[in-house]
């Protein structure tokens, strides 16, 4: 099992930049696909971002093409997503999963797949 640890969130104006990092311990991300979700209060979580730990392909929803760039270090266990420019209305509670799934794509389509999970890292954007 892996076990998914965020940080990087807080307080960022519209228009800032953050960078998140998930961090992983009891496996390493080779054989995993790991991505961002996030969810806003009353809302549904939705994807972000997702990237390949065995071959670094990656995913990104339509509304963040451009803006956020999903990156990943295996030696140091660790992936990571720069934003740039977060809205307000993005503000949410940012969650990093994973699932030992060689596939983005498989692992994007299919939230069942998505087996480990962070404890979430709150962001706020102030406007």
């Amino acid at each position: 099992e892996v076990q998914l640890v965020e940080s990087g969130g807080g307080l960022v104006q519209a228009g800032g930049s953050l960078r998140l990092s998930c961090a992983a311990s009891g496996s390493t991300f080779d054989d995993y696909a790991i991505g961002w979700f996030r969810q806003a209060p009353g809302k549904e979580r939705e994807g972000v971002s997702c990237i390949s730990g065995s071959d670094g392909s990656t995913y990104y929803a339509d509304s963040v093409k451009g803006r956020f760039t999903i990156s990943s270090d295996n030696a140091k266990n660790t992936v990571y997503l720069q934003m740039n420019s977060r809205k307000p209305e993005e503000e949410a509670v940012d969650y990093c999963a994973a699932a030992r799934l060689l596939s983005v794509r498989l692992f994007w389509n299919w939230p069942r797949s998505h087996d480990y999970w962070g404890q979430g890292t709150q962001v706020t954007v102030s406007s």
